[in-house]
């Protein structure tokens, strides 16, 4: 089964359209536990992060950004804010969030990670497939063979 939604997130990263296995997070307002899960190998996978729709504090910054792309994530999908977005939009990696704000999140690595997350109407799994452009989002329990 696929659910399909349209434009609730704006474009930040380089990257205009990616695809991969998703990986939940759920942060609010703290993105210390990003630095642990985005220094993992990211090959073919998404960093979902659920931030409770905050656009208080950004969850994700370039330096953070940076770390996806060297540990080759396919992008980040953010239900919450990020900052430093002339830098986010210069790295070959998808950014997918509500909104910028300049101000930027508390580091003490409160949140959990492979959980189920529900934002926009869709409940997401790790381990789901989700594939992202300027469009809107896919997002599938099987990989789908998306050019």
């Amino acid at each position: 089964m696929s659910t399909s939604w349209n434009r609730l997130f704006s474009n930040f990263g380089g990257r205009s359209s990616f695809g991969g296995q998703i990986i939940t997070v759920k942060c609010f307002e703290d993105n210390g536990l990003l630095y642990d899960l985005l220094e993992q190998n990211g090959r073919g996978h998404i960093l979902l992060i659920d931030g409770g729709g905050s656009v208080r504090r950004a969850l994700i910054d370039a330096d953070l950004a940076r770390l996806a792309v060297q540990n080759e994530w396919e992008g980040l999908v953010v239900y919450g804010a990020v900052r430093q977005v002339d830098d986010l939009e210069e790295l070959d990696i998808g950014i997918q969030a509500l909104a910028a704000i300049p101000v930027g999140a508390a580091g003490e690595g409160i949140g959990e990670s492979d959980v189920r997350v529900n934002f926009g109407g869709v409940t997401f799994f790790s381990g789901d497939h989700l594939y992202a452009d300027n469009t809107g989002m896919i997002l599938s329990e099987d990989p789908l063979d998306i050019e």
